[in-house]
């Protein structure tokens, strides 16, 4: 269903925000899980381990924060309708 020509400059670039912020939740949880992983292997210190922890923490919680940012824009934009 096509967009109407003022909605449609704006939706792309939330569909944009929305699909940015899907790459970075699946991206943070691989890198996540392999970082874990190499580093259980490689005998790295804990340290390093809350090190991984706090910046996929930081990734998902950006992440989430755009989502709702996208979210609370599209409901803004339904109810002025």
């Amino acid at each position: 269903m096509p967009l109407p020509p003022e909605h449609s400059e704006t939706e792309r670039r939330r569909r944009g925000q929305i699909r940015l912020a899907a790459i970075v939740m699946a991206a943070t949880m691989v890198l996540w899980m392999g970082a874990s992983f190499v580093g259980g292997q490689l005998g790295l210190p804990p340290r390093f381990a809350f090190l991984f922890d706090l910046a996929a923490i930081a990734a998902l919680v950006w992440a989430l924060a755009v989502t709702y940012w996208v979210w609370k824009a599209r409901r803004e934009d339904a109810s002025d309708r």
